[in-house]
């Protein structure tokens, strides 16, 4: 063994010499400083749902608020179920439902939406993570090419079995008017670009990852850092890349290295203060300001007063509600209508088995194994396959990175 020998497998051990503290104190202060210093040219934003809840706009997950929690009296397999692919496509009106009061121009981006749009001004946004579907990003005015929408928007939507694309004016017309968007092509149903359950996440997501290598400040808004594999994200930056977490709450593993700074609080405020500091407060309220006269003068806003997330909860529950009712309502309908056919077949034509099956009735039978009672095919879809092949894309993707998530989960325990 040589000399160059030696240099390769040293080469190949991690440096575990303290990092180099980045901020002054864990402070908005310090924050503010490194912002403006020359060591912070790239910064990479992660939003999630606490960025939008004082639009009004309810989030999924808290325990006892959020709108799953609501969703769970009603009478759905579970609450998840309204964004699953498989209930969508045999009842697609519990997720139309909720969609006519989440549909984009009804609210308005809110201060931190704002802070996003001016960082991407000051040439500072690297890029904007979100598991947002609402879109107030692009309504507060970030640039499209500065957004990746993890989990999909309502801003394209295409036909869930042919994936032809579906004009954008008309799905909201459908939405509005409470009815379901069929394609022009082949007649499926029309889904919005959200990513369901079972469904594979947009490939603008995985070929974006890597881009946070370069990464010289993370901010974390609004979120619980719980759903995977945006959560992951955080562990993706250069080692010692400094982390600045706004939250209701502590998430992730955020506050446990020395560049980390948690500031807890309700993001707005935390915003604000944090501008005050950056002498950025009256842009962004000038900016935030803007959002508002986009807003009134959208044609598709009802005029109403806003709600509270509370009121919207309970607004969209009812909303589900009435969509199942309607449905079972539909069903029985159509159950009773078969019943009564077959009563009268039974009446008017009777058969022996011998005629029967010489007539070839079980072919009936053959049909019904693979379709439920509206027609609906039972048998597994054919993009099965191809999601569960896309899925082993989006793991492949994570899985490069996985031996530094793993180093900074051993070094948290430690």
């Amino acid at each position: 063994m040589d000399i160059s020998d030696l240099d390769f497998l040293e080469s190949l051990i991690p440096d575990l010499s303290p990092q180099k503290p980045v901020f002054e104190d864990k402070t908005i202060s310090s924050v503010a400083k490194f912002i403006t210093s020359d060591e912070c040219r790239n910064i990479f934003v992660m939003l999630g749902a606490g960025v939008s809840t004082s639009a009004g706009i309810p989030d999924f997950r808290s325990p006892g608020t959020g709108l799953y929690s609501n969703l769970a009296r009603l009478n759905l397999p579970y609450p998840e179920a309204v964004f699953e692919i498989n209930f969508f496509r045999n009842n697609p009106l519990p997720f139309y439902s909720l969609a006519k009061e989440l549909y984009p121009g009804k609210f308005r981006p809110t201060i931190s939406h704002s802070f996003v749009k001016l960082l991407a001004d000051k040439s500072l946004l690297r890029m904007c993570f979100t598991q947002n579907i609402d879109t107030l990003e692009r309504r507060a005015g970030v640039p499209d090419n500065k957004i990746v929408e993890a989990h999909g928007s309502f801003a394209t939507q295409r036909c869930i079995d042919c994936k032809a694309p579906y004009d954008g004016e008309k799905i909201k017309q459908a939405v509005h008017e409470g009815t379901i968007p069929r394609c022009e092509e082949c007649g499926g149903l029309v889904k919005p670009d959200i990513v369901f359950f079972g469904e594979a996440l947009p490939d603008s997501f995985i070929k974006s990852v890597p881009m946070l290598s370069q990464a010289d400040l993370l901010i974390i808004m609004g979120t619980s850092l719980t759903v995977h594999p945006f959560a992951s994200l955080s562990y993706l930056v250069p080692e010692g890349c400094p982390r600045v977490l706004i939250n209701l709450d502590p998430a992730g593993n955020l506050g446990h290295h020395v560049n980390d700074v948690v500031l807890l609080g309700k993001c707005d405020d935390i915003v604000r203060d944090l501008c005050k500091e950056l002498g950025w407060e009256d842009e962004l309220l000038d900016d935030w300001e803007a959002t508002k006269d986009t807003l009134e003068k959208d044609e598709t806003t009802a005029a109403e007063p806003s709600k509270t997330a509370e009121e919207e909860i309970d607004e969209l529950v009812a909303d589900v509600q009435r969509a199942l009712e309607i449905s079972d309502a539909g069903e029985e309908a159509e159950e009773k209508k078969t019943e009564e056919v077959s009563k009268a077949s039974a009446s008017t034509e009777p058969r022996t088995e011998e005629s029967d099956a010489a007539t070839g009735a079980g072919t009936v039978e053959e049909s019904q194994s693979t379709h439920g009672p509206s027609g609906e095919d039972r048998s597994p879809p054919q993009e099965e396959t191809k999601e569960v092949t896309t899925k082993s894309e989006e793991e492949i993707v994570i899985v490069e990175y996985e031996a530094k998530v793993t180093q900074s989960t051993e070094e948290d325990k430690e």
